[in-house]
């Protein structure tokens, strides 16, 4: 597996070097006019952010045009924007280093204005914010707006509280065993911990701990974790175990109730060694109830391969409904590269004959056409299919070195 992750990587920085050499042989092209400022309409329900490790960005792309709006440049980590529900400002945790990759170190929550993605205003956080490549959990905007956390990592456990309108670091509180923000209320934060039991922190209205509230286990830590990649329908947060075991959170009362665990596969699926993993595995359309999970064939501890379908269940009645397959992104880029038109003959020979190696993260979109985005890290383009439906409907092309995390947080 490392050694065809490897031959595909080699490939397509050898074909995108080919024709960027072609580009630039060129002498046609219109000299560019710099310091120009656009201004974005009002969002829309299928745009997205894709964070890359490698160019330190977040792309802002829409999923209906395969336009590439803007991006939101970073430091180091894995690069999530947060919007907030209430004003539509942009929120980004970062790290800076005073000597670009040693020196003083200085964490910032950037505020970005997002008609212009220019940044407006900066709060100051404690240097100990997670840089966890995978990017889940590391940050929450609170449901009011008026609250965001940040998770700090040294390796001592902590969570950083930042007041958004007044633009000011309310405290930070430590959270021995427990770690990652999940938005649990207006006021209130969720942590998974490491005797897997969840840790329920409130807030007061200046954004300090005012009491916390820590539950039994709900899973076996040993015995099967689960993934930190969760996904929130409406009052609660649903987590699926490395083995295929989904575990529902409700966290509406002042105690979280914990729902009967289920499983994504049937004993004939687990005997034909269908698995669940990826770096961002599930997504969900909170409308529709559908819950969407990367799957893939193979043995014991995969739940970082990538998944070379989609299965979609229906939440309430935990059934199966549909199984999407994971077209060939690394293909489509390589023939995006070469020039080779979308669904053209050349275009589909390329993608026969390099290896498929699915999808490693996937989002969906809240809106009554939901779109369905599958990025590969072995890839720098971005498949998107109806969500109902799950036809494919484009690849968006060239939207970075090394994708990462996918966020649709417009509705």
């Amino acid at each position: 597996m490392r050694e065809e992750r490897a031959i595909r990587r080699a490939l397509r920085v050898g074909v995108a070097a080919l024709a960027l050499t072609a580009g630039t042989a060129r002498a046609d092209l219109a000299p560019e006019t710099v310091g120009q400022v656009a201004t974005l309409p009002a969002p829309s329900p299928h745009w997205i952010f894709v964070g890359d490790l490698l160019l330190r960005r977040a792309a802002l792309l829409d999923a209906d045009t395969g336009t590439f709006l803007g991006m939101l440049s970073s430091s180091v980590g894995p690069i999530a924007p947060l919007v907030s529900p209430s004003s539509g400002e942009i929120y980004l945790p970062e790290t800076y280093y005073s000597r670009g990759s040693r020196g003083v170190r200085t964490d910032v929550v950037t505020v970005y204005d997002p008609t212009t993605l220019a940044p407006t205003a900066e709060v100051v956080i404690p240097p100990k914010r997670a840089d966890v490549v995978n990017g889940a959990g590391l940050a929450t905007v609170l449901d009011d707006g008026r609250f965001a956390a940040v998770f700090n990592l040294t390796p001592g456990t902590s969570v950083s509280v930042i007041e958004l309108a007044s633009r000011r670091f309310a405290g930070e509180f430590e959270t021995p065993g427990c770690s990652l923000v999940y938005a649990a209320g207006p006021r209130r934060i969720a942590m998974l911990c490491a005797d897997g039991s969840l840790l329920l922190v409130s807030l007061d209205e200046r954004g300090r701990e005012k009491s916390r509230l820590q539950s039994a286990p709900f899973f076996d830590p040993e015995k099967d974790p689960v993934t930190e990649k969760a996904v929130r329908r409406g009052n609660a947060w649903i987590f699926v175990s490395f083995e295929g075991f989904v575990h529902e959170v409700e966290l509406s009362g002042d105690t979280p109730r914990f729902a009967e665990p289920w499983s994504l596969f049937s004993d004939a699926e687990r005997t034909a060694t269908w698995r669940f993993g990826g770096a961002q595995p599930l997504a969900l359309h909170e409308p529709l109830g559908r819950l969407y999970a990367l799957v893939h064939k193979g043995g014991p501890d995969g739940h970082k391969e990538p998944g070379t379908e989609v299965w979609v269940y229906d939440a309430a009645s935990r059934k199966r409904v549909q199984a999407i397959p994971v077209g060939n992104l690394v293909g489509a880029f390589l023939a995006s590269q070469l020039r080779l038109g979308e669904g053209s003959w050349g275009a589909w020979l390329l993608e026969s004959l390099v290896p498929n190696p699915g999808a490693d993260r996937i989002a969906v979109t809240q809106d009554a056409e939901p779109r369905l985005i599958l990025v590969s890290s072995e890839a720098g383009s971005v498949g998107v299919h109806d969500a109902r439906s799950g036809a494919f409907l484009r690849n968006i092309n060239d939207v970075g070195l090394y994708p990462g995390v996918i966020s649709a947080p417009w509705k």
